[in-house]
């Protein structure tokens, strides 16, 4: 009865767990790391092949994703997850399928022009395909056995559509143990969705970190600060583009626009068109519609029982051809455009940004985390400038953030969640957080409530029987060319000055209109500072 950390150990993406249980081998999760990879990781221990199934907590694919990976190195053995899991999954593998087949044609169309091997895809179409057909649906709270000597239990995370944590109860030689895997745990009170179900024993917790050491805060008023900036864009001839990952944060920002529709918060510009431009977000918005009674909140069922689909409203177009596409960017009106992906760096908010972000009318509006090292990243932090496929394109847009919007719980949602265990597990192994944040998160679960935590590294492995660590494995971290510590620091700096120049320029549009002496003077001081800045001994 032995676990093996494998993923998302000292790093946020990646999820996959290693059982031997009951003579059987299988998985929890099987995620493909997503960012900035930083700890090498472990390879699954025993071959595709002598996999007997894997149990998956929600659609991510940071926990998802290299199911199809696994299947072309022959795994053929079933997939439990919700149903609602399983419908977004045919979605989502096959898009990822898609990307990996293109990746892979790009590369080596490019590579033999330049003498390289060919590169093979970490997988295709046929195995996202071929696994998909494997997937089990799970109702949530029904008992489910796999294996004999292997029970199963699904409840309802609140993190996303089908999201789960996953109890896992096993029967060896006379012993049983439970083994809880909290995957994401859901923010509270978010837009559709449940709240997270608590749990209250377990012999063993596998818990994610990704907030364990921050608050997201008060609950921003999304409908009120999103009311505003349509309204402000529209009164100066502009429109709203967001970049939006298609799966959740969409569904979340549809939601929040019929509300600003029906309660007609938007002035002046009645029944504004709102494009949503992305064929994989569409597909989920109609899996959304299907899983209503068994995954929306009470406040989204009241809407249903009325008559009111809570994810449609007048005005709402949906894109799904590259034509249909290209067209959004000939409509002059004043328009709301949602595309994928959220963080800029792929898909047809590309084209979105090319076309409206060097126009001041306009607002590039981010609902999401933007990773450092992506586009979204960089036009937050003040970027003039970007490149868009091979042309240098200015940025003269506002750009601005929705804050506080996450589907991970915080600190406090995190330590509600574990304090819900009646009975003190014997282990809790905390992972899904940055390198830190897992150790930082695991001391206060010791000091405060007095557990045993411990934040494992890939390759770790631990006797669920016992209660022993068989081993303790180190990080291995992967090395990358070094920058220096000054470099670094200047970066930032001017980074920031950057930052502070774009806020200039926002002030300055803001200002046409108001008395002609005050904006003698406000030119009289930027004058003034340029001025004393603008010197050959800076240089």
């Amino acid at each position: 009865m032995k676990i093996t950390f494998i993923g998302a150990t000292h790093e946020v993406t990646g999820s996959c767990y290693y059982l031997e249980a009951a003579g059987k081998k299988f998985l929890v999760d099987c995620g493909m790391e997503q960012g900035p990879d930083y700890y090498e990781n472990q390879e699954i221990p025993v071959k595709g092949s002598d996999l007997d199934f894997v149990l998956l907590t929600h659609a991510h694919m940071d926990h998802s994703g290299n199911l199809p990976a696994i299947y072309a190195k022959g795994f053929q053995g079933p997939v439990y997850a919700t149903q609602a899991t399983c419908h977004l999954c045919d979605i989502m593998l096959r898009d990822s399928a898609h990307i990996q087949m293109f990746e892979a044609e790009w590369r080596n169309r490019k590579g033999r022009r330049q003498g390289k091997p060919e590169f093979v895809p970490a997988y295709t179409m046929e195995d996202a395909m071929g696994v998909l057909k494997n997937f089990v649906p799970c109702p949530y709270e029904k008992t489910v056995t796999p294996a004999e000597g292997i029970r199963v239990r699904f409840v309802d995370a609140g993190h996303l559509l089908g999201s789960a944590s996953i109890e896992v109860i096993i029967n060896e030689d006379g012993k049983e143990k439970k083994i809880v895997f909290s995957g994401d745990i859901g923010n509270l009170n978010q837009p559709l969705i449940k709240d997270p179900v608590y749990l209250h024993d377990a012999d063993y917790v596998v818990m994610e970190s990704t907030y364990g050491d921050r608050s997201h805060g008060d609950r921003p008023d999304y409908v009120g600060l999103l009311s505003e900036v349509i309204q402000r864009t529209f009164d100066r001839g502009g429109s709203v583009v967001i970049p939006s990952f298609a799966v959740g944060r969409t569904q979340e920002m549809l939601y929040f626009i019929r509300q600003i529709k029906e309660e007609g918060r938007v002035h002046g510009h009645d029944n504004f068109k709102v494009y949503v431009d992305s064929p994989l977000a569409n597909e989920a918005t109609t899996i959304f519609n299907e899983h209503i009674y068994d995954c929306f909140d009470e406040e989204a069922l009241a809407l249903v029982n009325k008559g009111i689909n809570p994810l449609r409203f007048p005005g709402l177009k949906t894109s799904i051809t590259s034509d249909d596409s290209k067209a959004i960017n000939f409509d002059e009106d004043c328009k709301v455009i949602i595309s994928a992906s959220g963080m800029c760096d792929a898909g047809r908010i590309k084209h979105h940004l090319k076309h409206n972000l060097w126009n001041p009318n306009n607002t590039i509006l981010f609902v999401g985390y933007q990773a450092i090292g992506t586009l979204g990243r960089s036009l937050l932090e003040g970027a003039t400038e970007v490149k868009l496929f091979g042309e240098t394109v200015y940025v003269g847009a506002e750009i601005c953030q929705m804050p506080g919007i996450s589907g991970h719980a915080d600190v406090n949602g995190l330590m509600t969640w574990i304090k819900s265990f009646s009975q003190k597990p014997t282990k809790v192994f905390v992972t899904h957080g940055d390198d830190e944040v897992t150790e930082i998160f695991a001391r206060r679960l010791e000091e405060e409530l007095g557990l045993d935590a411990m934040a494992p590294f890939s390759g770790t492995v631990f006797d669920l029987a016992e209660n022993v660590c068989i081993y303790e494995a180190q990080g291995i971290k992967i090395t990358k060319a070094a920058v220096s510590p000054k470099t670094s620091k200047a970066a930032r700096a001017f980074q920031k000055l950057v930052a502070m120049g774009q806020r200039l320029m926002s002030v300055i549009r803001k200002s046409e209109g108001i008395p002609n002496k005050d904006l003698d003077r406000f030119t009289r001081e930027v004058q003034s500072l340029c001025d004393k800045w603008d010197r050959d001994d800076l240089s």
